[in-house]
């Protein structure tokens, strides 16, 4: 992790650079990810995202912040708008993602579902599961002491 004075680069991979900006709220963050990182095989299908809620599990969860295309240039970004620790949890990957959306037009009806374009409704932020330690043999029960 690097600490500048307007944000702090926590993370390089190949396809993500994760970047968490201070917004003006001292517990509201900005983190910027790849599109294709969090859209996968929907980046090229998926219209350009603005001002889309961000909400916990699903449609019924709670609202966290939203998520746009606010980097300008850097169109190939989507940027989180959430409280300081979702966005710390979202960077260090304890969230999936999971979408609604809507077909953009209704011109290319004629067109497989998996080929039309889409718009953006909701990003649902999905907690993934906790990883369970494995129980050592020495400290599991035997055949006998059953």
């Amino acid at each position: 992790t690097e600490h500048f004075g307007w944000m702090s680069i926590i993370g390089i991979h190949p396809f993500v650079l994760v970047v968490i900006r201070r917004g003006s709220l001292m517990n509201q963050q900005k983190l910027s990810m790849a599109r294709r990182h969090v859209l996968g095989n929907m980046n090229s299908r998926c219209e350009p995202v603005t001002d889309v809620p961000v909400l916990l599990n699903d449609g019924d969860g709670e609202v966290l912040g939203h998520v746009d295309e606010s980097l300008g240039k850097y169109a190939d970004a989507l940027t989180f708008h959430l409280d300081d620790q979702v966005c710390k949890r979202l960077a260090s990957g304890h969230y999936s993602f999971s979408f609604e959306f809507k077909f953009a037009d209704e011109s290319d009806a004629e067109l497989p579902a998996a080929r039309r374009r889409i718009m953006l409704s909701s990003v649902f932020l999905i907690m993934r599961k906790g990883y369970e330690k494995p129980i050592p043999r020495s400290k599991q029960p035997t055949a006998a002491a059953i």
